[in-house]
């Protein structure tokens, strides 16, 4: 579409550029910009533009623009405003979705712009902005209809405005009366009384009272007394009269039409098929209701404007419901209207969009336009985070037919293909334990312990009273928080669960389950030492891929295999799960190019594998959804612009973010529904309502309303308190409308975490509480780094180290103790005295204990306590693994640098290690920091500031090239 300069209106030059909202109103057939603190306030004598600017996770802005009509504008006004959204939109690229938005029927969409509603007030732009004068109160009333948003509109003042299905709300100079109709829901009550609240702020600068007025409740309560005083007493109320505003379409047949050249002809069509529409036409689509224009990506501007005058004529005929008009771009089309279609082409994402926003971009640059913004640079990737504690317990279990077998913490992170598990995450919460309990499915698991996983794990849900949040997963699509608590993951080929064993056996399939003594390969993958996988793929050569690590294991032979586009990262990684899947064996490095020729003849010689990452669904921008269940059958509607007050007590609502979805469920929402959450959020997935291709094995999880773990609530702007306040939403709101103050609701308690080892009804050790779950015997504990980690390997099993690992980089961790009188830390020997004169005197559990630690079921055992000689050789080792245990929180997180402000500076040949002099007075784990800037740049390669970017291991591995560690 060619663009010049005449077409560009110059109110709109810079337009679009940053997510939010900028509005015009339409002065003399041109807009103009409407002053900030006037946004949300509409005239009904007056015509507006809207335009909403999103900024996407992809990086780049998404624009929807609207134009508004008052009920008493001029059909004048109102062409300009359908006029100038459509060279709005030419200025933002063409790309943005256009509303038609008539007063009285707005779009959802739109009103979820100006929550909690808008009221038009009476006038237009001839008495410019002048409405915002204090005036005489004038008594008035509205009826509101909506549950997510609120429809308001002004009725007569009269008892024949009231009925019994909707909610008014009647506005006196000294109090607001808000009616529920009685045939009205517990949730449209809700949002009314939001719009009370509106009121009363914005009308009543915030002090007057309110008052609610049930449909049917007796005279002799005061405030409904006084209610029915102002329409002259108590009378049963009229039945409901069909107006204009109820009339609907039905059996309307959709009708295609083609404007050419200000001609509008009927195309006629046995089916809806995307063939219909040539780039170079535009159409209009009439099914009743809504009323759709298309735009083909080569036609003109004024060919545009001209199918949009068509539609406007179009719905101004006569005996027509008031219609929606949407108009869409080419490659652009909005679900609503691909769905209309019997048949719509799966596309891959457009990328027309960009060219054309760059060519419009180029255009408005040389007419001196700031294009600052148009275009957007996607954002750097960054490594997803899980948002959940990771130093919690952890216990799995093994589904066998219809039972369930708790598995040895040492063998809980590895998983069969064939099998299904079920997992409990206990870990610290603001307040209280939370609880994540997960059914994993291996892709060659059988569907009968498949439904057996989901009883038992719905079962164990109810024993928390539903207090925890539960996840469905299978293999392959893992997600981070899954990664995160299992820290190390394997998954073999086969299974070991009875239903596997009996299913090969009735398919006569062969048994392929790990064998070590057998060939077998395994792809290397993750992040980092808390977030690595090794997953067994067939043993040829197609299986590898040149962006990852391999192990080939052969036994007694082992190699590993490093792809030409993995990183030292990766090969790292390789290494610590070769010491899980192979211990004491000293592997054959092979690099990609030059393997060798066992290499080859193991996997059955060289054959063609692909060379780029295993591409996995990305999480999308989040879309949320109010769902209702009825016999099997779904229906929802999406929520626009929401936030935490959307979720409502009574209902269940999808948070769908395409690599997994979230079904939360309200505390209010019936046992039935309740139950049937799982099968809500898999329901989901097969309509694929977005239209996105979700995988019906996407993760799902069920989220609990006063349960809502942290990998929830960061979609949203949370309130704790909010969540923490069950029961009727309705009563809840309306205590804080009245009094203005969030009522106190104590929190519910987590009752006594339950064991499910088996039979046994006796709670298990390794679930007890946080200060209870302590043990020295134990090391490996969650949230550590990878240097804490490796020397806990070596203290739990000395001889388990792979000859081809490196020695553990250990960074000891003393306490950072400071004397009072100097502020300069302790000396090594000085600290751990400090240290050890703690263990001789009674310390409060709070004080010492670490977060609790995984799988560990034994008490703890009493040992010795330490001699009080400081100095000494022996109790300086002794204690190291002793101070690792207790210190945990003066560890560093990962990539976090430390301070060194205050510090002195020393001569980098007095620091190291082998120095003749060395320099006592300093913490021995910190060498580095005591450098000076230009000595630190000069060992080191970089400014300290980069080197603390890096990962701990990282940075360890530095320090010791340089005898600094």
């Amino acid at each position: 579409m060619a663009v010049s300069n005449r077409d560009l209106d110059p109110a709109f030059q810079g337009a679009g550029q940053k997510a939010g909202i900028e509005i015009w109103h339409i002065v003399n057939f041109r807009p103009v910009s409407v002053p900030k603190n006037f946004y949300g306030k509409f005239f009904t004598g007056d015509s507006y533009v809207i335009l909403k600017t999103t900024a996407l996770k992809s990086g780049s802005l998404r624009h929807d623009i609207h134009y508004w009509l008052g009920k008493d504008t001029s059909q004048d006004e109102a062409g300009t405003a359908a006029v100038k959204t459509v060279e709005l939109d030419a200025a933002l690229g063409g790309r943005a979705v256009q509303y038609r938005e008539v007063q009285g029927h707005e779009t959802e969409k739109f009103l979820s712009y100006f929550k909690p509603c808008i009221i038009p007030q009476e006038g237009g732009v001839a008495s410019g902005f002048k409405h915002a004068e204090a005036e005489e109160h004038q008594t008035r009333l509205y009826v509101c209809k909506g549950k997510h948003v609120v429809h308001v509109k002004e009725v007569p003042f009269a008892r024949s405005s009231l009925n019994h299905d909707d909610i008014f709300i009647l506005d006196t100079k000294s109090k607001i009366f808000q009616f529920n109709g009685s045939n009205s829901s517990i949730q449209e009550r809700a949002k009314a009384l939001e719009v009370v609240q509106y009121i009363k702020d914005t009308y009543h600068d915030g002090k007057c009272e309110i008052a609610a007025i049930e449909d049917g409740k007796l005279m002799a309560d005061a405030e409904t007394g006084e209610f029915w005083g102002f329409f002259g007493g108590f009378a049963p109320l009229p039945r409901k009269a069909v107006t204009e505003d109820d009339k609907t379409v039905e059996a309307f047949s959709t009708k295609v039409l083609c404007v050419e050249k200000d001609q509008v002809q009927h195309v006629e069509a046995d089916s809806l098929t995307r063939e219909l529409l040539d780039t170079n036409k535009c159409y209009i689509l009439d099914c009743g209701m809504e009323v759709f224009v298309w735009m083909g990506r080569n036609t003109s501007l004024d060919e545009r404007k001209s199918a949009s005058s068509a539609a406007e004529e179009l719905v101004r005929g006569p005996d027509r419901p008031k219609s929606h008009i949407i108009r869409v771009i080419e490659g652009f089309e909005t679900v609503l209207f691909r769905a209309k279609f019997d048949s719509w082409p799966q596309t891959s994402d457009t990328t027309v969009s960009d060219d054309g926003r760059g060519k419009v971009a180029a255009l408005l640059k040389r007419q001196g336009v700031n294009v600052k913004g148009l275009l957007k640079a996607a954002p750097a990737k960054e490594e997803p985070q899980p948002y959940i504690d990771c130093t919690g317990n952890l216990q799995v279990w093994r589904v066998n037919g219809q039972e369930k077998t708790l598995i040895p913490t040492s063998e809980q992170s590895k998983f069969y293909s064939g099998d299904c598990y079920i997992f409990q995450y206990s870990y610290p919460g603001e307040d209280r334990e939370e609880y994540l309990i997960g059914t994993w499915f291996g892709k060659r698991s059988v569907e009968d312990e498949r439904a057996s996983a989901i009883s038992l794990a719905s079962k164990m849900i109810e024993s928390l009273k539903s207090q925890g949040t539960r996840a469905r997963i299978f293999e392959g699509n893992e997600t981070i928080q899954f990664f995160s608590i299992f820290q190390s993951f394997i998954v073999f080929k086969g299974g070991v669960s009875s239903g596997y064993k009996n299913y090969i056996m009735e398919k006569e399939i062969p048994d392929d389950t790990y064998a070590e003594d057998g060939i077998a390969l395994f792809r290397v993958q993750g992040s980092g030492p808390d977030n690595m996988q090794a997953i067994q793929v067939e043993s040829v050569a197609s299986s590898l891929n040149s962006a990852y690590c391999y192990i080939l294991v052969s036994d007694p032979t082992v190699f590993t295999w490093s792809g030409s586009l993995s990183t030292p990262e990766d090969q790292e990684l390789v290494e610590r799960q070769l010491d899980l899947i192979k211990p004491n064996v000293q592997s054959k490095p092979q690099k990609e190019g030059s393997e060798s020729e066992q290499f080859w003849s193991l996997l059955g010689g060289k054959s063609e594998y692909p060379s780029h990452k295993i591409a996995r669904d990305a999480e999308s921008d989040p879309h949320l959804f109010s769902c209702t269940f009825s016999k099997g059958d779904l229906k929802v509607a999406e929520i626009f612009n929401f936030s935490q007050d959307d979720l409502m007590t009574e209902d269940i609502f999808i948070l769908d973010c395409r690599s997994d979805i979230f079904v939360w469920v309200g505390q209010q929402v019936d046992s039935t529904n309740r139950s049937q959450a799982l099968t809500i959020g898999e329901k989901f997935l097969e309509h694929d309502f977005l239209l996105e291709k979700l995988s019906l094995e996407a993760p799902i999880y069920i989220v609990m309303e006063g349960s809502e773990p942290p990998f929830f609530t960061r979609f949203f702007s949370w309130d704790s308190a909010k969540s923490a306040m069950h029961g009727n939403s309705f009563q809840r709101k309306l205590a804080i409308v009245k009094n203005g103050v969030t009522p106190i609701v104590d929190k519910p308690k987590r009752r006594t975490p339950v064991s499910y080892g088996g039979r046994s009804s006796v709670p298990d050790k390794s679930q007890r509480s946080r200060s209870m779950s302590f043990s020295p015997d134990r090391v490996r504990v969650r949230g550590r780094s990878p240097a804490f980690n490796a020397l806990a390997a070596n203290f739990e099993n000395a001889n388990a180290r792979n000859l081809s690992t490196p020695p553990p980089m250990v960074r000891k961790i003393y306490p950072k103790s400071v004397t009072p009188d100097s502020g300069k830390l302790l000396s090594k020997s000085a600290a751990i005295a400090a240290l050890t004169a703690t263990f001789e005197k009674p310390v409060a559990k709070e004080t010492i204990a670490p977060r609790p630690v995984r799988g560990n079921s034994e008490s703890p055992k009493p040992k010795p306590k330490p001699k009080p000689e400081a100095n000494s050789k022996d109790n300086t080792n002794s204690m190291s693994s002793r101070i690792e245990a207790l210190t945990i929180q003066e560890d560093v997180k990962e990539g976090e640098a430390e301070d060194d402000e205050g510090l002195p500076v020393h001569p980098y040949e007095r620091l190291k290690t082998s120095s003749t002099d060395p320099v006592t007075d300093i913490d021995v784990t910190k060498r580095e920091t005591y450098l000076s800037s230009e000595e630190f740049r000069e060992k080191f390669g970089m400014a300290k500031d980069a080197f603390y970017k890096f990962p701990k291991w990282r940075q360890n591995k530095l320090k010791m090239s340089l005898q600094l560690f």
